[in-house]
């Protein structure tokens, strides 16, 4: 009976689509997150650089690669609103900070898939999107241009020196 019923859970979660409705706000928290109303959504399978992080170019020359990561999402969003399309969220999961793991979409624009093809995310978790970062890895798009601390080890060093920060303060 329990199988039964979180077989059905998983087959309602995954059937959720959010959309975009007239009056709907939409906020690009950052390369891989948005707010759709009260939603809080995080893009499957794509992990972009944290909205502070920086990474290096072509020079060696730090750059704020999480900022230009965000704007990129912003600006599919803001092109295919602009277009009368509406941004559709299917979603398939739910993560530990309770936001909807989904794949979006504005109009055909698949936002998972074209950030990563862009070099502004790479694949995460998953072979779902190992295909346009290979592309991206090999033609220097976004970061790939030049050097960049992966965005997981990025979080888990700045959790760890804040770890360091609070115990020398106490």
């Amino acid at each position: 009976m329990k199988k039964w019923i979180c077989l059905i859970v998983v087959a309602v979660l995954a059937e959720l689509i959010t959309e975009t409705r007239a009056g709907s706000q939409i906020k690009v928290v950052d390369g891989d997150s948005l707010e759709i109303g009260a939603r809080r959504i995080r893009l499957l399978g794509i992990d972009a650089p944290e909205l502070f992080q920086e990474c290096f170019d072509t020079e060696g020359v730090l750059y704020a690669c999480g900022r230009q990561a965000k704007d990129y999402l912003q600006s599919m969003i803001d092109e295919g609103l602009s277009q009368g399309e509406k941004v559709k969220c299917k979603t398939y999961d739910v993560d530990r900070y309770q936001r909807d793991l989904s794949i979006c979409h504005v109009g055909k624009r698949n936002l998972n898939f074209d950030m990563v093809k862009a070099g502004y995310a790479i694949s995460y978790k998953s072979e779902m999107f190992s295909a346009p970062e290979k592309k991206a890895k090999s033609a220097h798009k976004g970061i790939w241009q030049g050097k960049f601390m992966r965005p997981e080890l990025f979080r888990t060093l700045k959790r760890e020196q804040e770890k360091q920060k609070n115990s020398k303060n106490r």
